[in-house]
């Protein structure tokens, strides 16, 4: 984290997708659209919110459907930008659990345990894709000091985005479960570096 992102004040959320389309997969950059009951759980998580002054958002239509609807509704600006996206998954894009599990039974806990050393083909790499996102993340805040934010996103990311935060190493990325929809605030005062906000 950089020194000025530390010592300004910090109000942003991180809200993840709600269910998509296909069902429970390794989607990666795979561009599937919202179930109704996704776009219902997004609803519901941002239901009672103060309203925030700016929406941010990944590229990817179970983000950003999403995003340009709360962003009208609060009459706010939106920004998408592509560094929000997932994880790319590569070789794995598209598949479950089940499928990647019949052609090797033990790929997925080589992967979870050491998914720097142990990742399918073609995927993104952890330190590239933290790397990425902190880009992103120190960008927003530095362009954006002081202004209450959401931030339309995806699991990873948000595993990245607290990585960052807490100076874990790329791989200890899956060590943090986010379901569908979660909100995750992340508050500082500028006294206190930015730190994750339990509700």
């Amino acid at each position: 984290m950089n020194e000025a992102s530390a010592t300004m004040r910090v109000e942003v959320d991180l809200l993840r997708h709600g269910e998509p389309l296909g069902g429970r997969r390794y989607r990666g950059w795979r561009d599937d659209p919202l179930t109704e009951r996704g776009w219902r759980q997004m609803q519901e998580a941002v239901a009672g919110q103060a309203p925030w002054q700016r929406v941010l958002s990944s590229p990817l239509s179970r983000c950003r459907t999403f995003a340009q609807h709360l962003a009208r509704e609060l009459g706010v600006p939106l920004e998408v930008d592509e560094r929000w996206k997932e994880i790319g998954f590569g070789l794995w894009e598209g598949r479950s659990a089940a499928e990647l599990r019949a052609r090797d039974p033990h790929c997925l806990r080589r992967f979870y345990h050491d998914p720097v050393g142990a990742a399918p083909p073609g995927f993104e790499g952890v330190a590239a894709f933290m790397a990425r996102v902190q880009s992103v993340w120190e960008e927003v805040l530095a362009r954006h000091p002081g202004e209450r934010l959401l931030v339309v996103t995806h699991a990873g990311v948000m595993r990245a985005v607290v990585a960052h935060l807490l100076g874990a190493p790329p791989g200890h990325l899956f060590r943090l479960h986010v379901g569908h929809a979660a909100l995750l605030r992340i508050r500082g005062d500028g006294e206190r570096p930015p730190a994750l906000q339990l509700r």
